[in-house]
């Protein structure tokens, strides 16, 4: 194909179409959170945000040794455990509002894994005991389900929405990450539980979270036997809530390092096999 350049005309390709380029700049400031920030050209049909997100997405899930592998969230931990509340260093989060945060609290309230966690403590609440009110059995082990069903339920829609959503408060995870000392970073997972972010950034007591447990256990003495809903009972319950919660988070902490552990060496595994299948290829 000619191209006429001025009085000129060579014979040369098409170039390919510019890609936009788009840098990342991550830093990790005092409280823990990852700043980011983007430079460069981005097609018009995203807004930067949503890009910024497919960018990071394709960083860490493409094969580029260069990707900020501890940073990644994935949306479920082993493929298994929903991980729909944690966010992503070096990824704009997604804004909060009535509508967003209530379909996340949908779907972590109602994923399948959800059931299967339910069954396993229903079992064990009623192999144990833990309410003889309720009795044994199959009529134990039903008893147990839907009450247990109806917990976690209001306590994912209290926490993760209305509450939040109410006071402006920002209760997802955001990992302190990489960089950091292990008893530093355990010990900002249990300090989560009582701080926040509002949804400017800013730290905040984490009133949405606690208080959301504190009303699911009022909401239960409505459904559950007198002998279950002393104070001494509600307090056990709202005490195994807040360490169940810390050692969700502590997964959510180190998952990320593990993983990249694995994924790398992953990878200079195939490379060391691509590279033997070179040198063997006459």
């Amino acid at each position: 194909m000619c191209v006429g350049v001025g009085s000129q005309a060579q014979s040369a390709p098409l170039p390919d179409a510019p890609v936009p380029q788009v840098s990342f700049a991550v830093s990790a400031p005092s409280d823990g959170a990852a700043d980011f920030a983007w430079s460069g050209s981005l097609p018009d049909v995203l807004w930067p945000q949503e890009a910024e997100q497919q960018k990071a997405q394709q960083k860490t899930g493409g094969g580029d040794d260069s990707a900020p592998l501890e940073l990644h969230q994935p949306k479920r931990i082993l493929g298994f455990m929903p991980n729909f509340r944690s966010v992503s260093g070096g990824v704009a989060p997604h804004p909060l509002g009535w509508k967003y945060s209530f379909g996340v609290a949908t779907h972590q309230a109602f994923d399948y894994s959800s059931f299967i966690f339910l069954g396993i403590t229903s079992i064990t609440a009623e192999a144990t005991d833990s309410h003889p009110a309720l009795g044994k059995g199959v009529g134990g082990f039903y008893a147990y389900t839907w009450r247990g069903f109806v917990d976690k339920t209001d306590g994912t829609y209290l926490s993760a929405w209305l509450l939040p959503s109410l006071l402006h408060e920002d209760t997802r995870y955001y990992a302190l990450g990489a960089g950091h000392s292990i008893p530093m970073r355990a010990l900002y997972v249990i300090s989560r539980e009582a701080v926040a972010r509002t949804y400017g950034g800013n730290q905040t007591p984490n009133i949405a979270g606690l208080g959301g447990k504190v009303l699911t256990q009022v909401i239960s003495r409505y459904y559950y036997p007198s002998s279950a809903t002393t104070f001494t009972v509600l307090a056990s319950k709202f005490g195994y809530s807040v360490m169940r919660d810390v050692a969700f988070a502590s997964i959510r902490e180190f998952y990320p390092d593990v993983a990249a552990h694995y994924i790398r060496r992953h990878r200079a595994k195939m490379a060391r096999q691509a590279a033997q299948k070179d040198s063997a290829t006459p």
